[in-house]
């Protein structure tokens, strides 16, 4: 996917940035969780949804309560369309309840 058209779908996904890591175009977007278990359960309805897509994000707990999810495809060593539609998923989620409130 060129980065033009990936432009253009991130603005279908709010709250996800698009970021450029050596010449790979990726999604990325992060959150506060309230507790380091409510990460951990967030991850779980992720790969919930990420096994049902046979589609697999790169999921980050950074310290005790920041939460990270990096989308690309692996095998074309950048975006397609299938990323926006996970992303579109996991943004989605009813998950409020997992985060504190100042979370994008």
């Amino acid at each position: 996917m060129t980065k033009e058209a990936a432009n253009e779908l991130i603005q279908k996904v709010h709250g996800w940035s698009l970021v450029n890591e050596g010449d790979t175009l990726k999604l990325n977007r992060s959150w506060k969780v309230k507790t380091f278990k409510k990460g951990l359960e967030f991850f779980q309805i992720v790969a919930d949804i990420a096994e049902a897509e046979g589609h697999h994000p790169d999921l980050h707990l950074v310290g005790w309560n920041n939460v990270k999810i990096e989308i690309w495809t692996h095998s074309v060593g950048g975006l397609t369309e299938n990323d926006f539609i996970l992303a579109s998923k996991i943004s989605a989620l009813d998950s409020h309840h997992l985060f504190r409130k100042a979370s994008k």
